[in-house]
């Protein structure tokens, strides 16, 4: 068996999170939040969406051809180590969430919760090809937990 290039292993495991059992994905979505937090404090709040949303798109850029080059190296359609995918489903549910314990809480248990069901069309997404299939289906993820996450605030059901 063939190895994956170092970048592409780093990358999809997250600096080695994906390692962490058990639990990977999991693990990913906390250290993602907890990355978050760190980060989104020396963010000036306004532009706190607009560094997440970035964040996101480099995790989806970098993460889809680090996915497949992992994919291809193990033979596994979708490797539990790699956990790229929920750090991009992670922050996806975070866009214009307060930087908050309670809403990133929130964020991290909606994410983890529509990440394990799969709604449709969020499953079918497995389906795609490699890192494609690896990483939109927690895309797809991602945006409904946005949606409710958005829902929640909007009404205020989230207490102060």
């Amino acid at each position: 068996m063939k190895r994956a290039p170092r970048w592409a292993t780093l990358v999809a495991t997250f600096f080695g999170v994906g390692l962490i059992r058990p639990g990977p994905g999991t693990w990913g979505s906390a250290a993602t939040v907890m990355l978050w937090w760190l980060l989104a404090r020396g963010i000036a709040p306004g532009w706190q969406p607009v560094a997440v949303i970035l964040l996101a798109a480099l995790a989806v850029a970098v993460g889809i051809p680090a996915a497949t080059q992992v994919c291809r190296a193990t033979g596994v359609k979708d490797p539990q180590f790699v956990v790229i995918d929920e750090v991009a489903g992670q922050l996806i549910t975070l866009i214009y969430a307060p930087v908050a314990w309670k809403s990133l809480l929130l964020g991290f248990i909606l994410f983890r919760g529509f990440d394990i069901v799969k709604p449709p069309p969020v499953r079918q997404l497995e389906h795609l090809s490699e890192g494609y299939g690896i990483v939109l289906d927690d895309v797809g993820a991602g945006l409904y937990a946005l949606v409710v996450m958005q829902v929640v605030l909007h009404f205020g059901l989230l207490s102060k």
